[in-house]
């Protein structure tokens, strides 16, 4: 089945990371923000892990350029995302994609909070099902912002179809500290994600990096 064009995007220090050991992610300069502002207005939805909802609460909307707002996607695969969160709230629609293993009166309260929620996969999210349940929806142009731990699930699974990435002039280190992509890793290099470079632009003090994925021999050995 058909699913959204995945283009993955983030900011990131120079060492690869998105956020400092103690949590701090504001890498992007005031030029990159009004860049990831018009890509959302870009975009039929967003897409974020629930560990970027309990560390940021970002509220997914357009602010900073004039533009609609995308469906926002919470990867949860407990129902974990508290009622209260920014991104239940505000004029955008919600989607919470949780699995089988998430308990019933968490569902009832995100449902209760205004969230539409997907239950998809036994013991945790089947990202593919997911998108392709949201491309039947509507959505053909998906922004994932990430974290670590979805990104590399979507890049795993190759799901994802273009990289934009936003370099900062940073060096934050820290062996805890979270990076582009997390998880298990693939073991060899001739088994990962191979991007080729479509565009280099510099966007304010940013240096942005745009990639298309040409293929991921790890997840074609995986099906």
């Amino acid at each position: 089945m058909p699913r959204p064009y995945v283009i993955l995007n983030a900011a990131m220090t120079l060492d690869g990371k998105i956020a400092t050991v103690t949590g701090d992610s504001r890498i992007s300069c005031d030029a990159d923000l009004d860049r990831v502002h018009r890509l959302r207005a870009e975009s039929d939805a967003i897409m974020v892990g629930l560990g970027t909802v309990l560390a940021d609460d970002p509220s997914l909307t357009v602010r900073r350029v004039r533009g609609r707002n995308p469906i926002r996607v919470v990867v949860d695969r407990e129902a974990r995302t508290p009622p209260n969160a920014k991104v239940l709230r505000g004029p955008a629609k919600t989607i919470v994609a949780v699995s089988r293993k998430a308990k019933p009166q968490r569902i009832k309260r995100l449902r209760a909070a205004g969230a539409d929620v997907i239950v998809e996969g036994a013991e945790k999210v089947n990202l593919r099902r997911l998108l392709e349940e949201l491309r039947s929806r509507g959505v053909r142009k998906l922004l994932l912002e990430g974290g670590s731990t979805l990104n590399w699930g979507m890049l795993e699974q190759g799901l994802v179809d273009e990289v934009r990435v936003a370099v900062a002039p940073y060096i934050a280190g820290g062996a805890n500290a979270k990076t582009l992509v997390g998880g298990a890793g693939f073991a060899k290099v001739r088994e990962s994600a191979e991007l080729k470079l479509s565009r280099v632009t510099r966007v304010g003090r940013d240096l942005l990096l745009i990639y298309q994925v040409a293929g991921v021999r790890g997840a074609e050995k995986a099906r």
